[in-house]
């Protein structure tokens, strides 16, 4: 997998827990250093919901999307931008000058427009958040080729020239599939996808992008932005995508490396088992060797 891009969304109880804040950084530092790609993506939502209290602003969700007002916007991108980003390259950069923090609008990375959030179907306004719909990747390649590892915000403009807020999990499978990443990695505070919760806490292991389709109507708003961007990003070519639990030490570098079945992968239609996706991997690896050569 030497040279190939992981994306990994950095959210969760992850964020809010100093040992394992540091744990995470390590293992994007040791992804680096092992020949990978890694670009991270961060959430802010514990963050930006304990200012908007300390503000004394509404804090409120629709199927799983914060509704944002121009007041809740500027207090969105303070928090991500000036205290998460910072936060995380300053702890991935005392390994060594390896992490760059960027948000979205920068070089016009993401493009988004507005979207509203459904509910029961039925369309519900929740102001300034938006939807990527389009993904220059000329910066975050660039800062790639130079060895650099990428922090992005997710915050985007709009050919309006408006700023919006994009859910972090649909703004990595948004990067992760523009930039044909081997891997979309999504941490969370739970321990995958429950097969029927909350009468059972047993987690699907594997399903395929038609196997979750069927299931998106179903799932509860909190997963449901991070399934749709899994189903997203493998529809989209991504190899796999997977959710793990973030309260658990080192997860990142031990489903990337010794395929240990944590969490709930999502992988392409027609793709059952690990034996068929080491097969496609290692073969889309030959070629491009081939072609190389």
């Amino acid at each position: 997998m030497s040279g190939r891009i992981v994306v990994i969304k950095f959210g969760g109880n992850a964020m809010v827990n100093e040992d394992l804040k540091r744990s995470f950084a390590e293992d994007v530092v040791s992804l680096w250093r092992s020949g990978l790609r890694p670009v991270v993506v961060h959430g802010g939502g514990p963050q930006i919901s304990a200012l908007l209290d300390r503000l004394d602003l509404e804090v409120r969700f629709e199927a799983g999307l914060r509704v944002t007002t121009p007041e809740v916007m500027e207090v969105v991108r303070m928090v991500l931008a000036g205290q998460v980003q910072r936060e995380l390259v300053g702890l991935v950069n005392r390994h060594g000058p390896f992490a760059v923090g960027m948000t979205g609008e920068d070089a016009h990375t993401l493009t988004a427009v507005r979207r509203p959030a459904w509910v029961d179907g039925e369309p519900v306004d929740i102001g300034l958040v938006g939807e990527v719909v389009d993904v220059n990747t000329e910066t975050l390649r660039a800062l790639l080729d130079q060895g650099r590892i990428p922090v992005v915000s997710p915050v985007a403009r709009g050919t309006d020239g408006q700023v919006y807020n994009v859910n972090a999990d649909l703004a990595a499978s948004a990067l992760a599939a523009a930039l044909g990443a081997e891997r979309l990695v999504m941490l969370t505070d739970v321990e995958g996808l429950y097969a029927n919760w909350p009468h059972s806490p047993e987690v699907i292991p594997r399903l395929t992008a038609g196997e979750l389709e069927k299931l998106l109507p179903e799932l509860a708003s909190g997963m449901l932005p991070k399934m749709e961007g899994c189903l997203q990003a493998v529809r989209a070519g991504v190899a796999s995508a997977q959710v793990l639990d973030g309260r658990v030490p080192h997860s990142v570098l031990r489903a990337v490396f010794t395929e240990d079945g944590s969490g709930t992968t999502v992988v392409p239609d027609g793709m059952h088992d690990k034996h068929e996706m080491h097969e496609m991997r290692d073969m889309h690896i030959c070629g491009e060797a081939k072609d190389a050569a």
